[in-house]
Formats: C-alpha cells, structure tokens, sequence
C-alpha cells in the first residue's frame, strides 16, 4: 500500500480563505503582541465577511479594558483598515480578563456569550522571555494555554483551536519534523510541582528539569504543546511553530516590527556601539521569518483545520528551510550595511563590532572593547558627580546576547512539508492575499526597511532626523580612528621603551622552558648501592 503523507492527510477540498472564514466568531489571545496585532489586521483586512473578533485584553496599569481597545484601534497597524473600510473595526469585541487569571477572570456573562458565539480560537498569548523564573514560565505559558483550552472546551461550535507555539522547543531535536513530540515531562504534574515548591527551592532543580532545553521559555512551550495535543479527542486542533520572528516584509507596513527581542535587540545595541562582538558561526542558517508571512501561513493553517475532516493534530513548522537560505553571517553582514546608511540619532560609540567563531576570542573581545570602556565611562561619570550606568547596561546587554548566542551557535533543520503544501493548494487570488512564499523576499531591501523600522517604530526616530545622525556617525568615525592610533601609538611607546625588559622577560621563559623540557625527556642516571 502506497504511504500517504502528513500533508495529504490533511489535505481538506478547496475553499478560498476569505469564504472560510466567512460569517464565523473569533476569539484570541495575545492579540495586543507583536504577532496578534497583525493577525488580527490581516483578518479583518482580508477576510471581510468576518462576523465577529472577541480579544481577550486586561486592565493594565489602572487604563480599563474598553479604553485599551480604543487605544489598540487607533494603532497604526490599522490605518490601512481604517482608510479602506474603517466600519470593520467594529467587529473587534473587548472581553475583559487576563490570562494568569482563574478561569482567564471572565464575567460569567462574557463567558456564556464565547460559549455560545466562538468557532475558531488562536492562542496567541505567551512570554516570550527566555530567562524567567521556572515558577512564572509555567503560570503563563503552560497554566495559561490550560485556561483557555478548558474554556474551549466548553465552546458549542469550535471548529478550529489554533495554538501558535515555537519550533525552537524542540531544540533537542536536529531535524525537527511537523509531528508530535512527547514534553521531557508531564505537563499536568510540572504544573502542580510549580504551585506546591517556592521559587528559591524550584530554581535550585530548574537545570535538571529542563533536560537540556536552553532556557525556561522552550521547557514550557514544549510542556505546553504536549497539553494542548491531549484535547485532541475533545475539539480540532493545529499547532504552528514559527521560527525567529523579525520584522515585517510588506504589511500592513514594510519593516514594521515592535519590542526589543531577538535580533532586533541585536540590531540596536551594534548600532549603539555598545555590541561589539557576538559569538556566531557564520554559516549556519538564520531561520529568520518576517511577522506578515508568519501570520499569513498560521491563518491558512486555520483555514485548513475548518475544512478537514480529519481529527489528528495538525502541525505546521513556519520556517525557512533553505526556501531562500540565510545565513547569520550574511543577515548580519547586510544589517550592518544598512547601519551605515541609516545610524541612529545615540550612539555611545561608533559601530564596529565582528562575529567570532572561537567563544575565547570572543569573550577576550568583549572585555577588552566592551566591559573595559563601560568602567571607563563610569569612572569619569563619577568623577563628574554624575551617576554611573555603562556597565549595569553592559552586564545586561551580555545576558541578552549569551541567550541570543545557544541559537546562532547551533544548527537544526526544520522540515516544513505541511506548510509549502498548504501554499500549493491556495488559488492564485489566494497566494497573493496571504502570500508565505518567502522565495522572492530579497534580503537587502527587507533589512534596509527592518532598520528604518527599528529607527521609527521601536526607537521613535524620524526619517527627517537622518542628516543628524549622520553627521554623528561621522564625528565617532573620526573619534574611533584617533582613539585607535592613541591605543597603538602608546601600545608601541610601551614596547620601545621597555623594550630590553620585554627582551629579557622573553629569554628567561625560553630558557626555563628549554630547560624543563631537557630534564624531563633526559633519562636518570643509575646510581649503584653501596655495599
């Protein structure tokens, strides 16, 4: 019997997405995130005949729910919504509660009504920082995702629950495969582990428990893919694991992009001056995928999970995948062309930093040109009577990049033969409305506008205020080079003048070290007993 692939399993009868979605309910979590923002703009750009989006948003820092919706309206996400057809915004419906919450803190009104109305969920809601407390990492990812899917459980017309998960939690793996992977643990048990231990006791056990995951954020989205594959019997359900999330490509704006995360963090802190060195190997693979094409896949994946009739867990790895490789070396190499031509408006110093294959090296480099100038500056800080702060930014900037470097170090093959099959059954109408095809993404045009992104969406730096810093980076180029011939000048004034002293520290190693090596391979003389 011929073997059928995973992909023609799934493989539903062809529905364009739009009609898919068509007079359907929506809830989703994390839709105030990066991602959720531009999930929740496509759909309602896209997919017009939508019916309804219910958001699940918290009061955050005493600013109610309903005054954080029309604030997240008014986001620039959606001007192209608001130009266009500005009436489907009022299709976004605020529920209040929070994701740490018992029972997500829903009203018992606000949950009869998802109960009744909801079809599809995206699970969008998770913390994505790598070096929280084990305690917390569970409450949020694993104990959150148990949250929504017991109140999807209880939904009347669930036809899709879609968990947006990572690939990278399964780093255990080499090639990891669009499939069920068992947690190192029992979700359910490392839950109640987490509730019952403090979190002094749980961080002493927290390196074994993690069975070599690299960090908290992978334990627990490992954890928590396992927990939602256990509701597979209970409703419809598909997992997507992107990858490194950057940027976006073309929409809702090219090179749009929100927080300081991953690269992006990278990116500023080189531009900055304060990055001088990472620890990479330049011919690994980047796995980086902009956030338009990421969300494109994921609301076809759902599309996908609507029309199949097919019961299994369907998995989707959001990758690459040597569809159009890039290579740390290269994507690094091309952001610092773009650095060049559009500097930020601060820098400490001028940006010159290098990847190092060798983690000596690199870890040479990073006190000789990073840590020795933050107590450098810290020191004429205080001299000034001003307070010190280089080398706390420093000691920060090294845990970001130590987190950053377990990735750019390592090489996985994430197969992704669900994902490149769902886009060969779109319709061309289809391909071009949720294009994920990253074949034709040219690189040094996606970087130029990630970093004029990262200048004025993450840094709030206008394009009028690129001639001044310019003329900035100009000043620290000349600084950097008069700095260097100071270095090297007194480094050979030091040299020249020492230089019989140096001469003679030299002679005296060579000496004692010849003479080491002779009396260890020379053999000892026999001495005879005296009678």
């Amino acid at each position: 019997m011929e073997s059928i692939s995973s992909s023609q399993r799934f493989s539903p009868p062809y529905r364009s997405v739009a009609d898919t979605y068509a007079n359907r309910t929506l809830f989703i979590t994390g839709a105030t995130g990066f991602m959720g923002k531009v999930l929740v703009e496509k759909l309602l750009r896209d997919c017009g005949e939508i019916k309804c989006i219910y958001l699940l948003i918290r009061t955050k820092k005493g600013v109610d729910a309903g005054q954080r919706r029309d604030d997240y309206l008014r986001h620039t996400v959606f001007d192209r919504v608001r130009e266009t057809n500005k009436a489907q915004l009022d299709k976004i419906k605020c529920i209040r509660g929070d994701i740490l919450s018992d029972g997500l803190g829903i009203s018992d009104e606000d949950r009869a009504l998802l109960v009744d109305k909801v079809e599809v969920v995206f699970h969008c809601a998770a913390n994505v920082r790598f070096d929280m407390e084990l305690k917390q990492a569970v409450n949020f990812n694993t104990n959150g995702a148990m949250r929504v899917l017991g109140l999807a459980e209880q939904m009347k017309r669930l036809v899709a629950f879609v968990h947006v998960s990572t690939s990278y939690c399964q780093c255990n793996e080499e090639v990891v495969e669009e499939k069920y992977y068992p947690a190192p643990h029992n979700p359910l048990g490392i839950s109640k582990l987490t509730e019952l231990i403090n979190s002094d006791v749980l961080g002493l056990v927290t390196p074994s428990l993690l069975c070599n995951l690299p960090n908290t954020y992978a334990y627990t989205k490992a954890l928590t893919e396992d927990l939602v594959c256990s509701y597979q019997d209970r409703f419809p359900i598909a997992i997507a694991r992107p990858t490194i999330v950057v940027a976006a490509c073309k929409e809702p704006i090219p090179g749009w992009v929100e927080g300081t995360n991953g690269p992006t963090g990278l990116m500023i802190g080189a531009a900055r001056g304060v990055i001088r060195s990472m620890h990479c190997n330049p011919e690994y693979d980047a796995e980086l995928v902009p956030v338009d094409i990421t969300m494109n896949a994921i609301i076809v994946l759902a599309a996908e999970r609507i029309n199949s009739t097919n019961r299994e867990v369907m998995f989707c790895n959001v990758s690459n995948s040597n569809t159009n490789p890039l290579t740390w070396g290269t994507a690094l190499e091309t952001g610092r062309k773009q650095l060049f031509k559009a500097p930020l408006c601060f820098a400490l110093w001028y940006p010159d930093g290098s990847l190092k294959t060798s983690y000596y090296y690199h870890m040479l480099c990073v006190i000789l040109f990073q840590y020795l100038p933050a107590f450098l500056i810290d020191f004429l800080l205080i001299v000034l009577r001003k307070k010190p702060f280089m080398v706390k930014v420093q000691k920060r900037i090294t845990q970001g990049i130590e987190i950053l470097q377990y990735y750019t170090t390592k090489v996985w093959v994430f197969k992704n033969d669900n994902m490149r099959a769902m886009y060969s059954r779109l319709s061309e109408e289809d391909r071009t409305k949720f294009y994920f095809d990253m074949s034709h993404i040219h690189w040094p045009t996606y970087f130029a506008n990630y970093f004029l992104g990262v200048r004025h969406y993450v840094l709030k730096e206008p394009p009028e205020s690129l001639p001044k810093a310019r003329r900035l980076l100009q000043k620290l180029y000349i600084l950097d080079k008069i700095t260097q011939i100071i270095f090297y000048a007194l480094l050979l004034w030091f040299f020249w003048s020492y230089w019989d002293v140096v001469l003679g520290s030299i002679q005296y190693v060579f000496d004692n070290g010849i003479e080491i090596a002779r009396n260890a391979f020379t053999p000892a003389r026999h001495i005879p007993a005296r009678s």
